[in-house]
């Protein structure tokens, strides 16, 4: 038995030696596990995070690729939901989240980018998601929004390019972060749109940190320190992860040491 796990030390209350080891401690043991919503807010203690985007990851070895970005570094998941009808493009389903649950016990950041979102809430939340962003352009907002917290995940709110702030003024006390997109959701190769920092300062100006804040499109190396300048503390990035010469350790590494500078 290592030396830390055999040291004991005596309440004052009672004067029993009891053991430091918080495994070996009943009280501790007995605390309840965090909540889904827990865990997301708890990445405050990490911020900036980064979370890769698993969009373009490599599908034909899912596990592989989610154990891989964990061990190089990462806090949580970035998964990108599409339906073919909010946006252009079609992606993935529950299963695809169910399977990165299993493979991982990061938290999973799931952004529906689908129509009519309260249909699908409770699915993914069962599937896994720890938090779930919705559009404030998509039908019912309000009630997804209401639904991802009495499920005890995580509410987030996204924001496109061309929509003003002050559309979602209403739905603002509903969510535990709100992420401002800096592309046109649904398409590729776009140039980030710095709209998305002009909503980020605003926010952080009038929340502080009551409100997580993440930014989504075009996110690297070029990019990143201005987008924690201005109030982002959750980054999703792909492009500069997945498609990198460097290794995923190294990616991350110097994206989160100029996310710091």
């Amino acid at each position: 038995m290592s030396r830390i796990a055999a040291c004991a030390c005596v309440s004052p209350a009672t004067g029993v030696d009891t053991p430091s080891n918080p495994a070996e401690n009943p009280q501790t043991s007995r605390l309840p596990p965090m909540s889904a919503r827990e865990r997301v807010l708890d990445l405050r203690r990490h911020a900036p995070v980064i979370l890769p985007s698993l969009l373009l990851c490599d599908f034909g070895n899912l596990e592989r690729e989610v154990r891989a970005v964990e061990a190089a570094g990462a806090h949580a998941l970035h998964l990108d939901v599409m339906d073919g009808v909010f946006v252009d493009n079609m992606t993935y389903g529950m299963p695809i989240i169910a399977a990165v649950n299993r493979a991982s016990d990061l938290p999973l950041d799931v952004h529906l980018m689908i129509d009519n979102p309260i249909d699908y809430v409770d699915a993914f939340i069962d599937a896994g998601a720890d938090v779930l962003t919705v559009h404030v352009e998509a039908k019912n907002p309000r009630a997804a929004l209401e639904r991802i917290r009495q499920r005890g995940a995580a509410a987030s709110l996204a924001i496109n390019p061309s929509t003003p702030l002050a559309d979602a003024e209403e739905l603002l006390p509903l969510c535990d972060m709100v992420l401002a997109m800096s592309v046109h959701p649904g398409f590729g190769a776009q140039e980030f749109d710095p709209v998305a920092l002009q909503k980020l300062s605003e926010l952080r100006n009038r929340f502080g940190d009551d409100l997580l804040l993440e930014i989504d499109g075009g996110v690297n190396a070029g990019t990143i320190s201005r987008c924690t300048a201005a109030g982002a503390g959750m980054l999703v990035v792909g492009s500069a992860i997945f498609k990198a010469e460097a290794t995923y350790a190294d990616s991350l590494a110097e994206l989160n040491e100029l996310a710091r500078s």
